[in-house]
C-alpha cells in the first residue's frame, strides 16, 4: 500500500544537538540504512536547507506537488511537515543542513521556491556557509553548550543572508504574533476543527484579529488559510497513499464522506477521486 514516509530527526553520531550537515552521498547512505526511498514522498519533522554546489548539475526536487529545479549555486528550504521528493540525486552534488524546530529562534521569510544568490549576496551567503561548516567540524574546541550556541548563531546568519539575497530584503516576523500562533495551532488541530472561531477562542484572540493578522502575513483570510491547509493535506493523502476517500474524510475531521467531497470540490473543482486519477495520470 502506498504511503507517505514520515521521517524523524536522526542525526549522525557526532552531530551537535539539534543540527546536522550531510552531503548528497551521505544522505543516500543514510536513506539506504533506514530503508527510505528518496524518490518517494517523505514528510520530515525537521528543516532541510538544500544547497547545490556551484560546479554541480542541477537537482530536480518536488515539494507538495510543485516541481522545482535547484540550479548550481542554488538553495531550497523545505519546512517540517512538507511532503517532498528528490530527483536525480546521484547526478548532482551538494550540502544539506538539517535542524530541528526550535534550534534557531525565528524563521526568516524565505520563498518556497529555489533561491539563486548572485554577486556580493552570493559571496556573503557562501562565506556564511563556510563559517557554519567550519564550526560544525570543530567540535572539540569548546564545550558542547558553547558549540551549540555558536551553531545556532551561525545558522541564523546563513538564513538571514539568504533572506536578503533576493531583489529586496525580506522582513522577519515575531515568533509569537497572532498569525504565528494561529499557524502553529492550525498545524496541530486542522483535523480536529475547521472553524476559525475555535482557534480564536483557544488562542485568546477574536476571529477578526486572526483574520487581520493572516491577511497581513499571507494575503488571505484566516478561513481561506485554514481551508487551504486542509485541501493540501487531502491532496497529499489522495496522491501519495491508497487510502479510501471515506478514510481520508474521517482523518481530516469531516462528519461524512459527502461533506468532504463537497468541500474538496468547492476548492479544487474536482471530486477527490477525480483529482487522484488526474494527478496519477490514470484514466
Amino acid at each position: 500500500m502506498a504511503e507517505i514516509t514520515d521521517v524523524g530527526y536522526r542525526p549522525g553520531l557526532n552531530a551537535p544537538i539539534g543540527m546536522d550537515v550531510v552531503d548528497f552521498t551521505e544522505l543516500r547512505s543514510r536513506a539506504e540504512r533506514r530503508g527510505i526511498d528518496l524518490a518517494g514522498p517523505q514528510r520530515p519533522d525537521f528543516h532541510h536547507l538544500i544547497h547545490v554546489h556551484a560546479d554541480a548539475d542541477p537537482l530536480p526536487h518536488t515539494v507538495d506537488f510543485t516541481e522545482h529545479v535547484i540550479e548550481p549555486g542554488g538553495w531550497l528550504w523545505v519546512r517540517p511537515g512538507q511532503v517532498h521528493q528528490y530527483g536525480a540525486l546521484t547526478r548532482s552534488r551538494g550540502t544539506i543542513v538539517i535542524w530541528r524546530p526550535g534550534f534557531v529562534t525565528f524563521d526568516p521569510s524565505l520563498p518556497e521556491t529555489p533561491l539563486l544568490p548572485a554577486g556580493s549576496a552570493r559571496d556573503a551567503v557562501d562565506l556564511a556557509l563556510r563559517h557554519l561548516l567550519a564550526d560544525y567540524a570543530d567540535l572539540g574546541s569548546m564545550t558542547l553548550e558553547a558549540h551549540n550556541r555558536s551553531l545556532r548563531m551561525l545558522l541564523a546568519v546563513l538564513l538571514l543572508r539568504l533572506a536578503h539575497a533576493g531583489e529586496a530584503p525580506s522582513s522577519t516576523t515575531s515568533a509569537d504574533g497572532p498569525f504565528e500562533r494561529f499557524q502553529a495551532a492550525v498545524e496541530r488541530d486542522f483535523t480536529r476543527t475547521h472553524r476559525v472561531a475555535d482557534y480564536a477562542a483557544d488562542l485568546g484572540y477574536s476571529a477578526r484579529t486572526l483574520t487581520r493578522a493572516t491577511l497581513s502575513a499571507t494575503g488571505r483570510s484566516a478561513k481561506s488559510y485554514l481551508d487551504a491547509r486542509i485541501v493540501l493535506e487531502a491532496k497529499r493523502l489522495l496522491v501519495h497513499t491508497d487510502r479510501a476517500s471515506a478514510d481520508i474524510a474521517r482523518h481530516l475531521g469531516f462528519t461524512t464522506p459527502g461533506d468532504f467531497s463537497k468541500f474538496f470540490r468547492k476548492h479544487d473543482g474536482r471530486t477527490p477521486l477525480d483529482f487522484r486519477a488526474e494527478a496519477r495520470g490514470v484514466g
